[in-house]
């Protein structure tokens, strides 16, 4: 089975996403899953490109008790499209409610990955400069005690996830922080918001 290209796999997202946001958490899970390829030494393609692609179906397909539900939808599209096995289990695995064992690492990584970018994102928009160049570890690490901030977020899935990884939280989260940062343009975390404000 043949990965798609990046260029592919963006096409496809573009076609089934609207929403900036939720762009912009595909585009943060996948920067987080290319530095685990990088610090794994796994396939730096493979990760990133289900990073990617991992919630393509939930603008479609939010109900996840419905047949079609994320990420039934997308799978089934991403088999036809005759993607690798290993993408799709992947895929399968960050959803909780399927009840699909993560068994390989990439599956590990994106469940580890994907609730931590939507708190880094938080408290980046959080601060008056709404600019994650100004997010230090600490500062996610306070945030992560108030329960009340980003509540939606399942810290839980975190731990769970960097424990299966086998990797310290905070280490965790110097390094998918230290990704998003990298690419802060593309995720509108450069400051921009703050001079529309």
């Amino acid at each position: 089975m043949a990965l798609p290209t990046r260029e592919e796999a963006w096409q496809l997202l573009t076609e089934w996403t609207e929403s900036e946001s939720l762009r912009h958490h595909m585009l943060a899970v996948e920067a987080g899953m290319r530095a685990y390829a990088k610090k794994f030494g796994a396939d730096e393609a493979l990760f990133g490109i289900t990073g990617l692609v991992h919630d393509l179906d939930y603008e479609k397909h939010p109900d996840m008790n419905a047949p079609d539900g994320h990420p039934r939808t997308e799978m089934a599209l991403f088999r036809h499209l005759g993607w690798p096995g290993e993408l799709i289990d992947a895929v399968a695995g960050h959803a909780e409610h399927m009840n699909v064992p993560r068994t390989s690492l990439l599956a590990k990584t994106l469940y580890a990955v994907d609730e931590l970018t939507g708190l880094i994102t938080a408290v980046a928009l959080v601060r008056p400069s709404k600019n994650i160049a100004d997010v230090k570890v600490k500062s996610v690490r306070k945030k992560w005690k108030d329960k009340g901030f980003a509540a939606g977020v399942h810290r839980d899935e975190i731990e769970r996830g960097c424990e299966a990884l086998g990797v310290d939280l905070w280490e965790h989260v110097a390094l998918v922080l230290k990704a998003m940062q990298e690419i802060a343009p593309e995720l509108a975390l450069d400051g921009r918001l703050a001079k529309k404000a």
